[in-house]
């Protein structure tokens, strides 16, 4: 199906995949709510398409403290929203072999930038999603294919993705099941990207110094391969970039099948709505 809504909020916006996909949702005539802590390149992004288009919006997503009064203002502000694409994120290296280097306020600042905010900031956008019904919604999840196969060396941004993963197939189950109909109408999707070449690895001194900063497919490219699957005929509940389809949907098939059987089996037996 199309993809039908017209007011996104994209967070992560101003740079990287969050650009990318909003400048394709602008080019598509969808008014985009951008989301980012840096203002210079929110000015620039609703200079270069124009206020009509884009609106910036400066916030700092890892403030979960602040998430609940912002989503307030949000939905005051722009009552016509009915897609959240929650993308802010960054990722760091761990060494366990030499514990005494980990900077544990990065790490938390990890775990709460790249899942406790989206799980907050989909707790308290739900309302309003729930309210635009029956017209459709959306919570679109941006993980990552180290979700499902992580790497050693950033392990702890390989548990948020994976945190976000298992978070997006139960909130899916609840929303569309047969005993919430007043919430059929919100799709969730889950976007699950290689490596990419945006600023995650340039931002890390130790793939700076190893030379890998710039390893990942090309931005333009994952962008406009996902742009088509959002737009594509036939509705997709998680999107894998074709680099590593085929691999990670081999691996989470047998999963996905367990998964529903075992949500059937509950609902059977009362014990999930």
């Amino acid at each position: 199906m199309p993809f039908p809504y017209k007011t996104v909020l994209v967070t992560g916006a101003t740079s990287g995949i969050g650009r990318a996909l909003a400048e394709r949702m602008v080019a598509a005539g969808i008014f985009v709510i951008a989301v980012g802590r840096r203002q210079e390149r929110l000015d620039e992004l609703v200079k270069k398409h124009g206020a009509d288009k884009v609106a910036g919006e400066a916030f700092d997503v890892s403030d979960l403290d602040a998430i609940a009064g912002w989503t307030r203002r949000i939905t005051k502000s722009y009552p016509t929203l009915d897609c959240v694409v929650l993308n802010a994120g960054f990722q760091r290296s761990v060494d366990f072999t030499k514990p005494e280097s980990i900077n544990l306020p990065s790490v938390t600042s990890e775990m709460h930038t790249n899942y406790l905010s989206p799980f907050c900031m989909t707790t308290h956008f739900l309302p309003h999603l729930i309210a635009m019904a029956p017209n459709p919604a959306s919570i679109v999840l941006v993980s990552s294919g180290l979700a499902m196969m992580p790497l050693p060396r950033c392990a702890n941004y390989c548990a948020t993705k994976a945190a976000m993963h298992s978070l997006a197939w139960p909130l899916r189950a609840q929303l569309s099941g047969p005993s919430s109909p007043g919430t059929h109408h919100i799709k969730v999707v889950e976007l699950l990207p290689p490596a990419v070449q945006t600023e995650l690895h340039p931002q890390q001194p130790d793939l700076v110094a190893m030379g890998d900063d710039k390893a990942g497919i090309p931005l333009d490219d994952y962008a406009s391969e996902t742009w088509a699957d959002l737009t594509a005929d036939e509705w997709k509940e998680e999107i894998i970039h074709s680099v590593h389809r085929d691999r990670l949907s081999r691996m989470e098939d047998k999963k996905r099948e367990g998964f529903n059987l075992f949500v059937d089996m509950m609902r059977k037996q009362g014990r999930m709505a």
